[in-house]
């Protein structure tokens, strides 16, 4: 006689509900650990805490120093720079597997302790409170008392499992970046699809790994604009690099009569990179190299402009605008995941819902905490709405318009708090404020950096907000 176990519905009770444990669900959750007697519970589909670094390729790094990023509380940087590599002489980025531990421990050593967290690895949240285990199948409801915290909103892919919106024949060697290191045999060359990061991380592997550049065929249906990594280092001795990029910044706006004229401005001012100086770039996604990366990028010479990847045969790679030759030998490495899937903006404070987007720009880290931080010191949603305000993601040229003029505002409206002020002063993710308020009262030479950055900004501000009404009413700028 078989017996059937009928689970119950097990149930919990708790002030906040965390959907996600990746980097932007901790950071999140450590703020409001840290600074409220709030209860957790938090729910993932991973059977640990680091969202997408759980299947990141194995040779990702950050792209940005490791000081910017992981939990308010605990370091994720070691305070060194890189002595060897093509990062040598800026701070160290994590490894994707040190980020990985890293959150790892925080969960185990940081949040678990408390006794006011709950963790559900390995579960999957099908909405209203409820979650079922992956494992076993128990379900369980959550009540919720505050609010519930949506940190799937933005929709993170990566490579492993991504599924490539164009046709792929049997018999085509067709791999994602993560295979690349279980390569056994030379094969006949490599086809890198996707001009993004990934697709960057992917050129620079083969190549510190020997590749030779001829071999390798890069098809990049758009340009992008690229960021300088020097401009992003939050110690002293880059003042000039960081703090001079955003005062290089707000004059080239500034100054500049036209959107491609502000472009050219920013190029020339250090500001912003590109692969190739006969190409104008039509794609911005935020992405850091340092200058010697660049270098090594520009050594690849057989760089496919012609659209995106339609096909992909044994013999020829049809693309939008014209064909390419292949053979069965070739690697062909998927490097066209977009790492955000969701580039909609909807108000992050509702009522019992938070919805954690960026408040400050390519930091989502740093903006869960500060979220978190507005949640537990402002009293209702509308006072909170007001002080994060959604800076777009971008996905073209005209997208970093957007989100420049959207940090702004935000940079704006913090500055007249007192208590804002304070926070990002003493808080580990903000990196420059500190940087800003070292300088020195006979510091002549920086002085003069901050000096040009305040002379620029309202002027940097109305030419944007000017541009972009431009751009609205259909007009050429």
């Amino acid at each position: 006689l078989l017996v059937r176990n009928v689970m119950t519905i097990e149930t919990h009770t708790t002030e906040y509900l965390i959907v996600g444990s990746g980097a932007v669900g901790m950071a999140f959750a450590d703020t409001i650990l840290t600074e409220t007697d709030a209860s957790i519970v938090i729910v993932d589909k991973h059977h640990k805490p680091g969202g997408h670094w759980n299947v990141a390729y194995p040779f990702v790094t950050l792209h940005q120093p490791s000081a910017f990023y992981g939990v308010s509380s605990r370091e994720l940087s070691k305070g060194c720079k890189d002595e060897i590599g093509l990062n040598k002489g800026l701070n160290e980025l994590a490894t994707g597997a040190e980020v990985s531990a890293y959150f790892d421990n925080v969960m185990r050593e940081q949040f678990l302790p408390t006794g006011r967290v709950k963790y559900f690895p390995m579960s999957d949240y099908k909405g209203d409170g409820n979650f079922e285990s992956i494992l076993t199948g128990q379900k369980h409801h959550v009540d919720v008392t505050i609010k519930t915290v949506d940190c799937t909103y933005l929709k993170t892919t990566v490579p492993s499992t991504h599924i490539p919106n164009f046709d792929v024949s049997d018999g085509v060697r067709f791999m994602p970046l993560n295979d690349l290191p279980k390569i056994q045999t030379p094969p006949a060359g490599y086809v890198i699809v996707g001009g993004g990061k990934t697709g960057i991380d992917a050129i620079l592997f083969l190549l510190e790994n020997g590749a030779n550049p001829e071999h390798i065929t890069w098809i990049m249906p758009r340009d992008a604009w690229l960021l300088d990594r020097q401009n992003t280092q939050p110690t002293e001795e880059f003042f000039t690099s960081s703090i001079g990029a955003q005062a290089n910044q707000m004059e080239a706006i500034a100054n500049s009569t036209s959107i491609n004229d502000m472009f050219w401005r920013l190029e020339a001012s250090g500001v912003f990179l590109r692969i190739d100086k006969n190409v104008w770039p039509s794609m911005f996604h935020g992405a850091t190299v340092s200058k010697m990366e660049l270098a090594e990028l520009q050594r690849v010479q057989n760089v496919i402009r012609m659209g995106r990847v339609i096909a992909i045969s044994e013999n020829k790679i049809t693309l939008q605008e014209g064909e390419i030759d292949t053979t069965p030998g070739h690697i062909h490495v998927d490097c066209s995941a977009s790492a955000i899937s969701n580039l909609s903006m909807k108000p992050i404070f509702a009522k019992g819902l938070i919805t954690p987007q960026t408040v400050r720009s390519y930091q989502p880290v740093f903006s869960a905490a500060f979220i978190a931080h507005v949640e537990a010191a402002y009293p209702n949603d509308d006072v909170k709405n007001k002080i994060c305000n959604v800076v777009p993601l971008p996905n073209t040229d005209i997208d970093w318009l957007r989100l420049t003029a959207a940090f702004l505002i935000n940079q704006h409206i913090w500055s007249k708090d007192e208590g804002l002020r304070k926070w990002l002063l003493n808080n580990r993710l903000d990196g420059f404020s500190k940087l800003v308020r070292s300088v020195k009262e006979d510091d002549n030479e920086k002085l003069m950096i901050l000096k040009r950055m305040r002379d620029n900004g309202q002027t940097a501000m109305a030419k944007l907000q000017g541009y972009l009404a431009a751009i609205e009413q259909g007009q050429t700028v």
